[in-house]
């Protein structure tokens, strides 16, 4: 099983090499904020991470990565 660092570096070169996909996370990153903040218990932060490892999945998903 891959460490934290080593996966952590693997999607960071699958953000780079992947065009459009960095901006997919952010904007799905924002409206999982957006959408989280009446949510006592998720919050912004935790929102933002799911919205953003959703648009991740599906980025690499489609391009096979």
């Amino acid at each position: 099983m891959a460490s934290f660092d080593e996966k952590a570096r693997e999607v960071q070169g699958n953000v780079q090499g992947t065009p459009g996909l960095g901006k997919s996370m952010a904007k799905w990153g924002a409206l999982g904020a957006v959408v989280a903040i009446p949510v006592p218990f998720i919050g912004p932060v935790f929102g933002a991470i799911a919205g953003a490892a959703y648009a991740y999945h599906k980025g690499t998903k489609k391009s096979g990565l």
